[in-house]
């Protein structure tokens, strides 16, 4: 009884501190968009002066072309320039775990401005990675988003999705590859997605491994995380939920919010399951009772983002992916946590988000439960307890299980150059697991420092023949 009740206690807690956090960015959302709007209309009290340094159509002579700028507002490779250097500064930006769009809150803190050619597509928040991979394929080349017949009876949705008139870089080939920068859950979409270009698995496309240049992995999850199970997945499958978690309260949230189906909060902010039509407008009373029964649904069908984020469920999503030898892999690794005694502790106290702390402190004393099977073959606890707050570090270097993929670890960014393709470089670096999203008052000059060096990267290291040639840099 005891320990029921302090679970009751640990759960209102979590509840309330991850309630508290939605509130704060929802409303940070508000203000953005009434700044934005007041600017737009003409409001001198909002406006701000344009720095005297500044001005338009220039740029130092490293900088790449001005792109075209999308509906959604993300810059658009500048066709033309893409057919000529394509692999110098084609950029997109895959998805994050937790979803990109929430009005005119940038999910990347603005680091997409720092290059012209960014791209920050607005993903489902808490699909699958396997419909997000579908998506992110079409929001690219352009199309009606297929999940896939197969997948799509197997999981009791629609098999066509969203339909992108024009796509966001529809010259994308082997000729115009990318580089995808994924944050969390987002590098996970963009292995899931190269797999899928490797396998030819979009009708209509020749597509292949190389239409991507380079991944960089942003404290991603490649191996699953610890969290889950503290969120409320069962670790003895990885893919069940407790009757009485966080999720479970996450669960009916989601449920309400797309049965309701209010237009201007979905157009606001979208859960990404419009596939599943949860709409009381198509489903009606019944409906919401079937889906709150577990009966249909994404979380009926376990396909949405928890599943995959188990270590079970990262353990199946690697084995059907290639690290494959034409593309750079670059990892960030982040950790907040040190050793004091031989005991893994939280690094800090305010150096650590309010949101995170509490999970930062559990997934450090972290026990598989031993009435359990292992996940994998020489599973330790121990090697699981350094973590960020929502990912253990062990899961962020590089592809671990069910084999590891070749890696090597990165001290100082210039001791692995020239790159190799097909090895995954990787770098630990101090921070939690939103360090460098959303807020980037609260890293500071590291925020920076890391998207400079991602971005310089892509355009100066990674290349296939020879080096590429930077637009407006002249030859000596």
């Amino acid at each position: 009884m005891a320990r029921f009740i302090f679970n009751l206690m640990e759960l209102g807690v979590s509840a309330a501190v991850h309630m508290l956090f939605g509130f704060y960015v929802f409303s940070s959302a508000v203000a953005t968009d009434l700044s934005q709007a007041a600017v737009a209309s003409g409001s001198l009290l909002l406006r701000r002066p344009v720095p005297a340094t500044a001005s338009a159509g220039t740029g130092s002579s490293t900088s790449p072309p001005r792109g075209r700028t999308t509906s959604e507002g993300a810059p658009r490779p500048s066709c033309s320039t893409a057919r000529r250097r394509p692999s110098s500064s084609s950029t997109a930006s895959s998805a994050s775990a937790k979803g990109y769009r929430l009005g005119g809150l940038s999910y990347f803190a603005g680091a997409e401005k720092k290059d012209d050619r960014v791209l920050v597509p607005d993903l489902g928040s808490l699909t699958s990675i396997h419909d997000r991979a579908r998506e992110l394929f079409y929001y690219l080349k352009g199309g009606q988003v297929d999940y896939g017949e197969e997948h799509s009876k197997a999981c009791g949705h629609k098999r066509f999705g969203r339909i992108y008139d024009t796509g966001h870089y529809p010259v994308w080939d082997e000729q115009n590859p990318v580089h995808f920068v994924g944050h969390s859950a987002g590098a996970q979409v963009v292995r899931v997605l190269h797999q899928m270009l490797a396998d030819k698995a979009f009708p209509g496309h020749d597509t292949s491994e190389d239409w991507v240049l380079s991944l960089t992995s942003l404290s991603g999850a490649l191996n699953g995380t610890t969290r889950t199970y503290y969120d409320g997945m069962l670790a003895e499958d990885g893919m069940s939920m407790k009757p009485i978690s966080l999720l479970q309260l996450c669960r009916i949230g989601v449920i309400l919010y797309d049965w309701l189906d209010i237009p201007w909060l979905k157009n606001y902010y979208n859960f990404g399951f419009d596939h599943y039509e949860m709409s009381r407008r198509k489903v009606g009373f019944s409906g919401l009772v079937d889906l709150l029964l577990g009966h249909t649904g994404p979380f009926a069908s376990r396909d949405w983002i928890l599943p995959d984020l188990t270590i079970q469920g990262a353990l199946k999503l690697n084995s059907t992916l290639r690290t494959f030898p034409n593309t750079f892999y670059f990892s960030y690794a982040t950790k907040r946590t040190r050793k004091l005694f031989g005991i893994t502790v939280p690094s800090s106290v305010l150096g650590i988000h309010p949101m995170l702390f509490l999970r930062v402190l559990q997934m450090c004393m972290w026990r598989h439960p031993q009435n359990a099977p292992l996940p994998y073959k020489g599973y330790m606890d121990e090697d699981w307890e350094d973590n960020d707050g929502a990912l253990n570090t062990i899961s962020m270097t590089h592809p671990r299980i069910p084999i590891e993929h070749p890696n090597r670890f990165v001290l100082n960014d210039s001791d692995c150059h020239p790159l190799q393709p097909g090895i995954w470089y990787y770098k630990i670096i101090d921070g939690d697991h939103i360090l460098f999203i959303i807020n980037r008052e609260r890293a500071g000059v590291q925020f920076d420092l890391l998207y400079d060096g991602i971005f310089q990267r892509c355009r100066k290291h990674a290349f296939r023949k020879s080096p590429p040639t930077v637009p407006n840099e002249t030859s000596e």
